[in-house]
């Protein structure tokens, strides 16, 4: 059977306080979605920032619930950060039996919806259908799949404009004692899944229009931004979120006072201090 995963959807943070990592994102020059909020179940409410093609989610528990106890030990255990990547499909029953048949475990469907504010005041619902990867067929962090009900809701054109000129997720990077076989680990799970070597480590391809994964030593990734910044991250987690914007100079005017930056190579990012628990780089789209 065909491989149904053609690329990365969204990642999202899991982040301690929801509002303070809004206003953090905020303060970074983003455009965020107004509050959404899961059912009682969930127990957990986000925000998104919206790309042409993807999207982050600032994810955030507000009542203590069996569903997302998981979360909330994450968050005690490692602290808040990039967590989860979201692969893209069309149909989630359609792919957990397609990766089935080629070896590829993923647990069980779950559905779920949310009430979307909408610019006139009125209310839409966006609703999804995911499936994770089994904890065995992931390298780090978490890997899910997300089927869109209602992808209008989500991409809306009045969240797609951001002052810092974001226009979509560059690549996820992620800190390993042993980056090729994490590479291999991620490529297996994308349709497109093909690695190449890089300097410090090795990059996956995951799809057409869709962000790599970069998988870099630890000496490496310390060397990239800093060993202190890398160290801040969650160990099973990612180390850094990179963002595409159409100028640098506009997305460094466009941070507020107090946020500190740090250039890189062609390049410039902010601590996770400043991001809630992530390193955000900035590259040129």
């Amino acid at each position: 059977m065909t491989h149904p995963v053609k690329g990365i959807d969204h990642v999202f943070l899991l982040v301690a306080d929801l509002d303070a990592s809004a206003a953090a994102y905020r303060r970074l020059g983003f455009t965020l979605s107004p509050r959404g909020t899961h059912s009682p179940e969930m127990g957990s409410a986000n925000y998104t920032m919206i790309f042409g093609r993807d999207y982050v989610e600032l994810l955030g528990m507000i009542a203590d619930t069996p569903r997302n106890l998981r979360h909330r030990e994450r968050i005690a255990r490692d602290g808040e950060g990039l967590r989860a990547i979201a692969c893209r499909i069309d149909d989630a029953n359609a792919a957990r039996s397609a990766l089935a048949a080629i070896g590829i475990e993923a647990g069980p469907v779950g559905e779920f919806s949310r009430p979307l504010p909408l610019p006139d005041g009125s209310a839409g619902v966006a609703a999804f259908a995911t499936t994770e990867f089994a904890p065995d067929e992931i390298p780090t962090g978490s890997v899910f799949m997300c089927q869109h009900k209602t992808r209008d809701m989500v991409w809306r054109p009045e969240l797609q404009v951001h002052p810092n000129g974001a226009t979509g997720i560059a690549g996820v990077v992620a800190a390993a004692d042993d980056p090729e076989r994490m590479a291999a680990g991620f490529a297996r799970l994308f349709a497109a899944g093909e690695v190449s070597a890089v300097e410090g480590g090795f990059s996956v391809a995951t799809g057409p229009a869709s962000a790599a994964i970069l998988c870099l030593s630890r000496t490496a990734a310390a060397a990239r931004y800093d060993g202190a910044a890398v160290g801040a991250t969650p160990a099973t987690g990612f180390a850094a979120l990179q963002i595409a914007v159409a100028d640098p100079d506009r997305a460094r005017a466009a941070l507020a006072a107090g946020v500190t930056v740090h250039d890189g190579a062609g390049s410039f990012w902010v601590a996770p201090g400043d991001a809630s628990g992530t390193i955000v780089e900035f590259v040129r789209a």
